[in-house]
């Protein structure tokens, strides 16, 4: 994590998302932009939530904390998106923990100050009003996935999210289990499918690092689940 004092760099964020329409620039420039490197935590279950967050750029996953200690995914935020509208209206502790897939950009505001200048503002209450409403649906779908789609569509949609045009290969940073619980299945299950989408020539498994070999079927198998 580092914190990027370039104002011109916040400026641009800021003119390229409209946020000042939504928040005063004043108080835009009173927040501060941080770079999130490939696999930080940006987030933490059971952190206290003291900042609103605007996602700029980058990809990031959110993954819901089980009472078993177990995550589930939800969704990955690969466009401007928000953390903190729930908890803008309830403050307490966060159920999820946010992680940094890769290199990120969020602008972070003081709580306190939104809560103080924004409670009674339509236009900053329309804007959540939104934001909830999209999280909603997708939370909804995200759902319905992990129930009714079979896990080969799940882990498609998985390994998809995690690479890039320019690298077309994933180093495993979780293990099997840790994915097994993200997905919402069992080890020797995602196992088989690892290796079924391997004897399609989807994939290629050398270890921790998976090659994607057919880009092409691996996004049609994917089905933009947890969008």
């Amino acid at each position: 994590m580092r914190i990027i004092t370039d104002e011109q760099q916040q400026l641009h964020y800021i003119k390229k998302y409209h946020l000042d329409d939504v928040i005063a620039l004043e108080d835009l420039m009173k927040g501060q932009l941080i770079h999130y490197q490939k696999e930080d935590v940006i987030l933490r279950c059971g952190d206290i939530f003291e900042y609103f967050f605007f996602f700029l750029e980058g990809k990031i996953k959110i993954l819901s904390v089980l009472e078993n200690g177990k995550s589930l995914l939800l969704r990955f935020y690969t466009e401007l998106d928000t953390l903190g509208d729930i908890e803008f209206f309830y403050p307490g502790h966060t159920d999820s923990t946010v992680e940094s897939v890769t290199d990120s950009y969020l602008l972070k505001l003081p709580m306190t100050l939104i809560r103080e200048k924004y409670a009674d503002n339509p236009v900053f209450l329309k804007f959540i009003g939104r934001s909830l409403s999209n999280k909603l649906k997708s939370l909804s779908n995200n759902s319905a996935y992990n129930l009714y789609y079979p896990l080969i569509n799940r882990l498609s949609s998985y390994i998809y999210e995690h690479t890039s045009q320019q690298q077309l290969s994933v180093v495993l940073q979780s293990s099997y289990q840790d994915i097994s619980e993200f997905l919402g299945t069992t080890y020797r299950h995602l196992n088989r499918t690892f290796h079924e989408l391997e004897n399609m020539g989807v994939i290629q498994i050398k270890g921790k690092q998976i090659d994607i070999v057919d880009l092409d079927a691996l996004k049609a198998l994917a089905k933009n689940l947890y969008r």
